[in-house]
């Protein structure tokens, strides 16, 4: 069996903070609060620069609702409504440049995975847009994250080699790391973040060749191999 890339979508295939920024208005809109969404966008920049204390965008955005009492069950419908309207113009995303082109490539070598926390609405219309359907050899949404990835990172290992790709090191690559396996940590904290990532980069695409040069070198590495391939300071930038 060829080794595993794991995938995730938010911050790490989709790029930009309009889901982000539509999560943050709808909040808005359904507490009736118009300066909320300025409050947002100012938690959004401080996680950017690094002098905020979240996982994730959402996670800013999340904390300051919270901050001031708006109910989880509104949180979450805003959610779910800023969900609908993504790949939008109001909630809009690029992929990484070269995307489709690096995953034709990849998957010449590996087993390539999607597995998001996101529900699917809009997820499957960009991977059409985007060109990039049919590269991967499974989607999987809702996933629960983190510990709804140690089933399917067990599974992977079970057959050989795997490599977690995200931005959230809590929710993308530390199940991972616990069972071995290696990881490359992507986004706005891939500097700053203090977890054994095997490589990183401020985003995907700085990362494709070293991703290939992993893939290549797992899938022709023994069948009973798995875990990790690398020792995290072979890769790591």
């Amino acid at each position: 069996m060829p080794p595993t890339i794991l995938f995730d979508f938010d911050g790490t295939l989709a790029l930009g903070d309009g889901p982000i920024t539509a999560f943050a208005r709808a909040i808005a809109k359904r507490t009736a609060d118009a300066s909320f969404a300025a409050r947002a966008e100012a938690a959004l920049a401080a996680f950017a620069a690094g002098t905020a204390d979240a996982r994730d965008g959402y996670d800013a955005v999340t904390r300051i609702a919270r901050d001031q009492g708006v109910d989880a069950a509104v949180i979450g419908a805003a959610y779910d409504d800023s969900r609908a309207l993504l790949g939008s113009d109001e909630a809009a995303v690029v992929s990484p440049d070269g995307l489709a082109e690096f995953l034709d490539t990849l998957s010449g070598h590996a087993r390539l995975v999607l597995a998001t926390n996101a529900p699917g609405d809009g997820i499957t219309e960009l991977l059409d847009t985007w060109g990039v359907t049919e590269r991967f050899d499974a989607v999987h949404f809702a996933v629960g994250k983190p510990a709804g990835l140690v089933p399917l990172i067990r599974e992977a290992l079970a057959t050989g080699p795997l490599l977690a790709v995200g931005d959230i090191v809590e929710n993308d690559l530390a199940p991972a790391i616990e069972l071995g396996a290696d990881t490359a940590l992507v986004g706005a904290t891939f500097e700053r973040s203090s977890a054994d990532a095997t490589m990183r980069g401020q985003s995907l695409a700085e990362l494709y060749d070293r991703i290939l040069d992993w893939a290549r070198s797992a899938s022709s590495a023994p069948a009973s191999s798995s875990g990790s391939t690398f020792p995290s300071s072979t890769l790591q930038s």
